[in-house]
């Protein structure tokens, strides 16, 4: 049996009970409400009775006046007549469940008739100014017969009702009483009910769920399971789930033991690719180095060469004018000498000169990857400010503002870090706009969060230099850290490894290097170096 089924019978059964309990509480509460309403008429009953008593009386006194005084104004009020009609009628209503009570409102409505018709009977003669003895006969007495009779009438149906209200308000009592009994038998009915239902629930559906939380306990602490629930309710299910996931999560623990390995022997092979990788940079610099090396020699030769050539040129030239040789002989050969040779001699300096420049961006570059660093704690104010100085001259040329805000330190070597900011100042102003004043402003972002728990973690603090300068193409934002990339060359000189100088020497610090930058509006470089020593 399914759990939803056998919570719906857990709930339906003692709901069953309740509502059964319910309907004999709303039966008793429904009969009391009837007695009640049945004493509320007799109290009614009893007070309307009463009240008819007086006006009549009153009328009488009024007819026995009149006889005496002559005077028939006395008589003619109808107003005494319909309020007692109107009392009779709220009587007949109100005992209209009682047949012999009816049966007297009835009587009594007969005669309160037969006493009026006697009284206009009374009127009539006084009008008339006829003899009223045969009225004052009926008046001997204390009352009017008719008014006797119509009190005797009038009391016995006063006893009756004050018996029936007697008896009504000894059945409230009693079912009053049963209310409260049928209440609280509803109450500790439904408290016994629920408790039954509490306790069919912890000896099946509790023992199961205990059963159930254990074997997920023992599923977190990876211990063994119990046996599985038999059933196939949805505790049964769940049950047989954990004890899947636990064959799964044994399955899991061998192949991440086995992933463990095959990555523990791949970072053995990386770990040798990488030293492979070290090798080889080392190598390539060294490489560079000697060949830049190797390669000065032959060119400082081509730049003598070229000069001797240039001066037997000359002579050449001074030899052919006191020749005195044909005006076509001369002219030919100052084409060669003045043309086609001296041509040939600035492009062949030039060349020298243009391998020279990249030998030396060469060696800045191998010397940049081969310096021993002297680590410690860079005042990176007082370095800013020292290029600052240094390039007063370009900063009074182009009439320019440098900002410097303030520069916490940071960890690294001062040699390096005063030639990282020397090189972005630098190109700073070698491309701002000449169309506008120029602004170069130096800085700090605030720290950098670092996870603790990491065991090589490093607080990196990034630094800024940001200009109003003529910016950066889109297109050309990946190459500006790359070797011998040079953008705007008609606006200043250079061989283009200044960007790659700086990341290669931000990189061995342990820190980035990025840029962000607008055509037309300027660029901020961004430099990001440690604040302390690596922890180890």
């Amino acid at each position: 049996m399914k759990l939803f089924t056998k919570g719906l019978l857990l709930i339906a059964v003692p709901s069953v009970v309740e509502l059964a309990l319910l309907g004999v509480v709303f039966d008793t509460q429904e009969q009391t409400a009837q007695a009640a309403q049945w004493v509320d008429n007799s109290k009614q009953i009893l007070y309307q009775s009463s009240a008819i008593v007086d006006p009549l009386l009153r009328q009488a006194a009024r007819i026995r006046t009149a006889m005496a005084t002559g005077d028939a104004s006395l008589i003619d009020r109808h107003t005494v007549w319909v309020d007692l009609g109107d009392r009779l009628s709220k009587l007949d209503a109100l005992v209209a469940g009682t047949p012999q009570q009816v049966a007297r409102v009835h009587n009594i409505q007969k005669m309160i008739d037969a006493y009026r018709a006697h009284t206009l009977a009374i009127s009539q003669a006084l009008h008339e100014g006829r003899s009223l003895a045969p009225f004052i006969a009926l008046e001997t007495g204390a009352l009017p017969r008719p008014i006797v009779l119509f009190r005797d009438e009038l009391a016995a149906f006063g006893n009756e009702a004050a018996r029936l209200d007697a008896d009504r308000s000894a059945a409230l009592a009693r079912r009053r009483a049963r209310q409260q009994y049928a209440l609280i038998g509803a109450v500790l009915g439904s408290m016994l009910i629920w408790a039954a239902t509490a306790v069919v629930f912890a000896r099946s559906i509790g023992r199961r769920l205990e059963v159930l939380t254990g074997n997920a306990e023992r599923l977190g602490s990876g211990r063994p399971l119990a046996a599985p629930l038999s059933g196939s309710d949805e505790i049964a299910t769940l049950d047989a789930v954990l004890h899947q996931t636990g064959v799964r999560l044994r399955e899991a623990e061998r192949e991440q033991a086995a992933l463990k390995t095959r990555l523990e022997a791949r970072a053995r092979e990386l770990a040798g690719v990488n030293e492979e990788l070290r090798q080889e940079t080392q190598d390539n610099e060294m490489f560079i180095y000697s060949v830049s090396h190797d390669l000065r020699s032959p060119l400082v030769n081509l730049q003598g060469f070229s000069k001797e050539l240039q001066v037997s040129c000359d002579e050449l030239d001074s030899i052919v004018a006191r020749a005195g040789l044909p005006e076509a002989e001369h002219r030919r050969m100052a084409h060669i000498l003045d043309g086609d040779v001296r041509e040939s001699l600035h492009y062949l300096r030039t060349a020298v000169t243009r391998a020279a420049s990249i030998i030396d961006a060469l060696l800045r570059i191998s010397r940049a990857g081969r310096l021993e660093y002297q680590w410690q704690r860079v005042s990176v104010g007082r370095v800013v400010s020292r290029v600052v100085d240094t390039l007063q001259g370009a900063i009074s040329q182009r009439a320019a503002v440098v900002t410097v805000r303030e520069l916490p330190p940071a960890w690294g070597d001062p040699a390096a870090v005063e030639q990282i900011f020397s090189n972005l100042i630098g190109n700073a102003l070698n491309f701002l706009d000449p169309a506008r004043n120029g602004r170069v402003e130096v800085g700090a972002l605030a720290p950098e969060s670092v996870d603790e728990s990491e065991p090589h973690a490093v607080r990196l603090r990034t630094y800024y230099v940001r200009d109003n300068g003529l910016g950066i193409p889109a297109a050309y934002m990946s190459k500006v850290f790359r070797a011998f990339q040079r953008l705007h060359g008609e606006v200043a000189r250079g061989d283009g490894i200044g960007l790659a100088v700086v990341r290669r020497t931000v990189e061995r610090h342990g820190g980035r290097v990025w840029v962000e930058s607008a055509e037309g509006a300027g660029s901020t470089f961004f430099v990001a170096l440690p604040e302390q020593p690596m922890r180890l």
